[in-house]
């Protein structure tokens, strides 16, 4: 397991690119017509929301 210290800051900054992340992939996941990088795209994001959540 790895383990990242950041500053008040690096949290803010990270926690708000994951969120902007997020909603790029809900779109993305909308718009796209092939199964197979539909769900590529659901397992990024499913990735993603547990980072965001670890910072909270």
């Amino acid at each position: 397991m790895m383990r990242v210290e950041l500053n008040n800051v690096e949290e803010k900054v990270l926690a708000e690119t994951l969120k902007t992340s997020l909603g790029r992939l809900t779109d993305e996941i909308s718009h796209t017509d092939s199964h197979d990088y539909r769900e590529f795209l659901k397992e990024r994001r499913e990735i993603l929301t547990r980072l965001s959540e670890k910072l909270h």
